[in-house]
């Protein structure tokens, strides 16, 4: 039979719970302090440990002086039995939620550091977290006393019906974890799928993957439509690419001096326009006698795909100025036309560079 309640209990009880709280409060002084130094550190692995110490420690503490607090006061066998139950699973509960965190938060930054692997893709994270919590929430029925068994044979048969009720999620879920697992596809890469849609790819989760495209709009795309696209990733297998510019100059021109002329204004390009890539050795080939003027291609260097348009948009002003400043001329395509006895006889045709509102001689015999 239990002794009955006195006031030592109370204070004895009162002085577990308070030292619980004063062992609380003094921990998480210092795990802060600890987070300081942590901060210094190149491993962001050690603030996210910290982290999570600051929420489980502070939490074991409390729940370690209301324990001493019960054992401390006569309660009966059952209750004492449920209190300690209750103490115990709030604190498997915020053990589970802090080891889910750290467990996360580690995979986010092991696959940060590592090349090729897509780092700040959710999907990797919340498969961890999702982890950690069932398997906590396993100890806790385990902890009451509930048989989980029973509980594990029934999510093994209704997971078949699951799959199938589900299998267009299920679909996109394995397709994501396909898609990062091959590496073909990372956050922050610019992809141009066979359907039009282009950007640059936000997050992969477990349905979807995200992408923003140069208008500053989400495209959002089942990662199974994706998976089957034909697929363009100009990030793989590196950043850098070249791009052609068309350019053309009348027959009379010095292909020497326009060849000179050329290259002085991609070094100038390159290396006083941002995103362009100052290494990069200007490329200069001609390789079409067309209707009305010599072509050639300007092949220039840029750090990643959105940079083009500016390269594209300072290139052409820069070497327009400089063929009128050098009299090089960049003829407008023509079209000689012929009239006999009231008919239109058109010997020469529109050339392929010609575009609609061309300028056009005409010859009268």
């Amino acid at each position: 039979m239990n002794r009955a309640l006195t006031v030592d209990d109370l204070v004895l009880a009162g002085i577990a719970l308070a030292a619980g709280l004063l062992a609380a409060f003094l921990l998480r002084m210092l795990l802060r302090w600890l987070g300081k130094h942590a901060d210094r550190t190149r491993w962001s692995g050690d603030d996210v440990i910290v982290d999570a110490l600051r929420t489980v420690v502070p939490w074991a503490a409390v729940t370690g002086g209301a324990a001493s607090a019960a054992a401390a006061l006569p309660l009966t066998s059952t209750v004492q039995r449920h209190t300690n139950q209750v103490l115990t699973v709030l604190l498997i509960f915020v053990v589970t939620v802090s080891a889910a965190r750290v467990v996360a938060g580690l995979v986010r930054t092991v696959t940060q550091s590592r090349s090729g692997v897509a780092g700040s893709a959710t999907i990797f994270v919340n498969i961890t977290r999702v982890l950690v919590m069932a398997i906590g929430f396993l100890v806790v029925l385990q902890t009451l006393g509930i048989s989980i068994a029973p509980m594990l044979t029934a999510l093994g048969v209704g997971g078949l019906a699951v799959a199938l009720a589900l299998q267009d999620t299920l679909a996109n879920l394995f397709a994501g974890i396909h898609i990062l697992a091959s590496k073909t596809v990372q956050p922050g890469d610019y992809i141009r799928l066979s359907s039009g849609e282009e950007g640059y790819v936000e997050d992969i989760n477990w349905r979807q993957t995200t992408i923003r495209n140069l208008s500053n709009n989400l495209v959002v795309i089942p990662n199974g439509q994706l998976a089957k696209s034909n697929m363009t990733n100009f990030m793989r297998p590196e950043e850098q690419l070249t791009i052609l510019v068309q350019v053309g100059v009348a027959y009379d021109s010095d292909l020497e001096h326009v060849e000179r002329v050329t290259n002085e204004v991609i070094a100038e390009t390159m290396t006083e326009v941002e995103g362009a890539v100052a290494d990069h050795e200007p490329i200069i080939r001609f390789h079409t006698f067309g209707d009305s003027r010599i072509g050639f291609t300007v092949i220039l260097g840029v750090g990643e795909f959105s940079d083009q348009y500016r390269i594209k948009h300072e290139f052409i002003k820069r070497l327009h100025r400089r063929y009128r400043a050098e009299g090089i001329r960049i003829p407008a395509p023509t079209r000689t036309v012929a009239v006999q006895q009231g008919a239109v006889v058109i010997p020469q045709q529109r050339g392929p560079e010609s575009e609609p509102g061309d300028v056009s001689s005409a010859r009268l015999d």
